[in-house]
């Protein structure tokens, strides 16, 4: 019988309730178990690829093409699995998928309400999930805190199935522990708030994950065990770390995962934890350092930088560092600045890479550009991601090939030289306002030419990558671009779309449509990353 386990947050957000989930996961599948995860965000919002990436982070996409949150991400790099479609789902997404249902009468006449119809349309995506993975364990991390109004009909579906299936569901409250300057000592009073919300809404968490700066220490372990009604041995301290891929190993320090199986009678598969632990350590001992700047425009919030609108790239890179025993340092760099004074392309050269990653709309575009050329010109590593392509093909254009005002019709609608633009069905779209979830989205195929630096980084001519992108290479303008030096060494011969650039005589400068860094992990890098970490090291 599957085992469900709800993880809540506590306090605030951004604690890593997303890394927590993926990190039970990491730790039950080595127990051998099979394992999948669900997130649930209570947003109105139908997927995530409507929502700024500043204020949510990035957007991830799953193999069958779903625009989500980017915790599906991190499951995916723990579990090393992919994660489908049925295992994110939004509030929009739920409330859509009732109303279209009562439409159609399939409720028999009924008076569709919020409760039950709403929470019983969430145990049977979860049930769904389930099958579809032949889980053991289906881990479902309930976005935001608990006693928000957004995630209260979520935490219904938790109460509700818990009642229907008492062996089966367990609560897990990840909360948040601050230790005030001024005061020095750790409270516990937070987290005591909101295990008090949880009870409101007729839950007892099992197990409290206490996040903080610092270890938990005994007296406050105790007096979170009597305050909230949990054994002092379900407690578990968490806290901060420099990797997250240690998470695992510290909830083990505490027995985290003999202590859930034993609470639904089950005992461990297997004993064998050496491949997690051996990339723990890895990347504990890199030492020499490899200097890779991203060039973005999703980094500002007010006075703080937010690096989770490219945090797939950011893993990526990392998971390559250390795969060549390095340590990655990632430098943030605002494109802006380079538009607004063309000697700040200075700093680029104490960077032993260039990555510049996707993006949308007009905003620090020049910036970018100017960038990728001072890469091509430098002769410094290069990689584009998706709109990194894009604009490395209005560089060249500009540059090589001396097309005045070539871009891409996304931001120059009416430009001469169309060298990025969009396919028919996209004009269609954009034309009747078919915004979310039409872009080209989810895994297609690309044929790799042999011979090129794509090719020896792959070892193989056919593959298979993730896509989230509207505008496209015109190839009006292919024969003239590789006659110039950047040849299309990637094409998807379905549509005949370029895919992957790269050019003759460089160290490394190649760009991608597609996103590899969603497919990367740290027990197995993404070719193209290493093939860019493996440059940057020269």
């Amino acid at each position: 019988m599957t085992k469900y386990i709800f993880i809540c947050g506590g306090v605030m957000s951004g604690i890593g309730k997303g890394i927590a989930t993926a990190s039970i996961a990491r730790i039950l599948k080595e127990k051998g178990f099979r394992v999948t995860a669900v997130k649930i965000d209570p947003y109105i919002n139908v997927d995530a690829g409507t929502m700024n990436p500043i204020e949510h982070g990035e957007v991830f996409v799953t193999e069958d093409g779903v625009e989500c949150d980017q915790d599906i991400g991190n499951y995916e790099r723990f579990l090393d699995e992919n994660i489908p479609r049925e295992n994110y789902m939004t509030t929009g997404l739920i409330y859509q998928t009732v109303i279209e249902r009562e439409r159609n009468l399939e409720y028999g006449g009924k008076c569709v309400e919020t409760i039950p119809h709403i929470p019983e349309e969430v145990i049977h995506r979860l049930d769904r999930a389930a099958k579809k993975a032949k889980a053991d364990f289906v881990l479902i991390e309930v976005g935001g805190t608990v006693g928000e109004y957004q995630n209260a009909v979520f935490l219904e579906a938790g109460r509700m199935m818990r009642l229907q299936r008492p062996r089966d569901v367990m609560f897990i409250l990840v909360s948040y522990l601050p230790v005030p300057k001024m005061i020095g000592e750790m409270k516990t009073k937070p987290t005591q708030y909101a295990v008090r919300s949880m009870n409101y809404a007729g839950i007892q968490p099992d197990i409290i994950i206490a996040r903080s700066v610092v270890p938990l220490d005994g007296p406050r372990k105790r007096k979170i065990s009597t305050f909230c009604n949990v054994a002092p041995e379900d407690v578990i301290s968490a806290p901060d770390i420099s990797s997250i891929y240690e998470v695992p190993v510290n909830f083990e320090k505490d027995n985290l995962g003999n202590r859930i199986i034993s609470k639904f009678g089950m005992r461990e598969r297997n004993r064998k934890r050496t491949e997690w632990s051996a990339l723990v350590r890895r990347a504990r001992s890199a030492k020499k350092p490899v200097r890779v700047g991203i060039i973005g425009k999703y980094f500002g919030t007010g006075n703080f930088t937010l690096s989770d609108s490219y945090i797939s790239v950011i893993e990526s890179l990392k998971h390559a560092a250390w795969h060549f025993g390095c340590k990655p340092e990632i430098i943030w760099l605002n494109a802006e600045l380079y538009e607004k004074n063309r000697k700040s392309l200075k700093e680029l050269s104490s960077l032993d890479g260039i990555v510049v990653p996707g993006g949308f709309g007009i905003r620090g575009v020049e910036g970018k550009i100017r960038a990728i050329e001072y890469a091509r010109t430098r002769k410094k590593p290069f990689l584009g991601l998706c709109y990194g392509l894009q604009l490395a093909v209005v560089e060249f254009s500009r540059n090589i090939l001396k097309l005045s005002g070539a871009h891409t019709t996304e931001v120059n609608p009416n430009t001469r030289h169309p060298v990025i633009h969009t396919m028919p069905e996209q004009l269609i779209n954009i034309k009747e306002q078919r915004i979310g979830g039409s872009m080209r989205l989810g895994a297609y195929t690309c044929e790799i030419r042999p011979g090129t630096i794509s090719y020896a980084a792959y070892g193989t001519k056919l593959i298979s990558e993730r896509h989230r992108h509207r505008y496209e290479v015109n190839n009006d303008y292919r024969d003239e671009l590789e006659k110039h030096g950047l040849i299309a060494s990637g094409i998807n011969t379905e549509r005949n779309l370029v895919e992957i650039v790269e050019l003759k005589k460089h160290p490394f400068f190649v760009a991608t449509q597609f996103h590899p860094e969603f497919k990367s992990r740290p027990l197995r890098p993404h070719p193209i990353f290493l093939a860019f970490i493996k440059a940057c090291m020269r």
